[in-house]
């Protein structure tokens, strides 16, 4: 049963390969605990007590409660649908709540130390360093997701129009607009990709690795690791700090929430507003140092 899930999952819901990866890699983990805990084979057999000792089981295992209730979603998709083809006579998780998540505040790097690391001098002259400065200022600049970066494509970019075309989750198209430097810089770095790989074609991908081959999760982790380790304070530095910075700067000079959703590529408000905490936290911190009453 769980095959066919898989495989509905992929096909007709059409969830990315990540997505897939991890519901298969969740219910192979409940199932080994039914097996060792319940000497149950068929995981559409357990049920609410079942699915709940396992929830406990890995909140004793020390999972935050993220990971725990991103599990917990996976078996509700699950029985939902081993429901729908009547496979199941009711849904064991029906009854089951999510824990409560710890607010966290999404982090940031600071404008000032994002000047510093995107300065020109601070990468080599080549087609290593330029490529590599591309990767942090489209990142930020633009506010894509990890996989949106490595799947791009030069023919996706728009340079007379300033404007790069975007496939989200769940292949969802957006456009976004590209700054007048951002443009520029893109200009520069076409000409020492061509020179490396002599005028590629545009169905090539838009960030490589030195091979000219299509970039991956780690070599752009590596990359923004390598450059916000020289300047910025923050203890996450990945990808998606930038993506949070593209977002938070944006709101902090003013932009309309609706329209960094629509940038962002978020499919409703509540998950665009969280970065509306930073700036009111801004905000907070210039009133209590200027107000005469604060």
């Amino acid at each position: 049963m769980i095959s066919s899930f898989l495989s509905y999952l992929q096909f007709e819901k059409r969830s990315s390969p990540h997505t897939v990866e991890a519901y298969e890699r969740d219910l192979k983990q409940f199932n080994e605990f039914l097996e060792l805990s319940f000497e149950m084979t068929q995981p559409e057999h357990a049920g609410h007590a079942e699915i709940r000792a396992w929830i406990i089981d890995l909140v004793e295992l020390g999972l935050s409660s993220t990971s725990v209730n991103r599990k917990l979603a996976t078996l509700r998709s699950y029985y939902k649908f081993l429901l729908r083809n009547d496979l199941v006579k009711s849904d064991p998780t029906y009854k089951l709540k999510s824990l409560k998540n710890p607010k966290k505040l999404p982090e940031f790097v600071q404008e000032s130390t994002i000047q510093d690391v995107l300065r020109e001098e601070v990468y080599e002259a080549g087609f290593e360093g330029q490529r590599d400065r591309m990767v942090i200022e489209f990142l930020y600049l633009t506010g894509v997701r990890l996989s949106e970066l490595i799947g791009l494509k030069w023919m996706d970019l728009d340079l007379s129009q300033a404007q790069v075309k975007v496939f989200g989750k769940r292949k969802k198209e957006r456009i976004i607009p590209l700054s007048k430097g951002l443009l520029q810089n893109i200009v520069s770095y076409q000409k020492v990709y061509e020179e490396r790989f002599s005028n590629a074609p545009q169905s090539s991908y838009f960030i490589v690795n030195n091979r000219g081959k299509k970039s991956y999760p780690m070599m752009i982790y590596r990359t923004v690791r390598t450059y916000l380790d020289r300047f910025a304070q923050t203890s996450k530095r990945s990808p998606h700090v930038l993506r949070h910075t593209f977002a938070t700067h944006l709101l902090n000079k003013g932009a309309d929430l609706n329209a960094v959703k629509d940038l962002l590529g978020h499919a409703n408000l509540a998950a665009t507003q969280v970065y509306t905490h930073n700036s009111m936290e801004k905000l907070k911190a210039v009133f209590e140092q200027a107000h005469p009453k604060a």
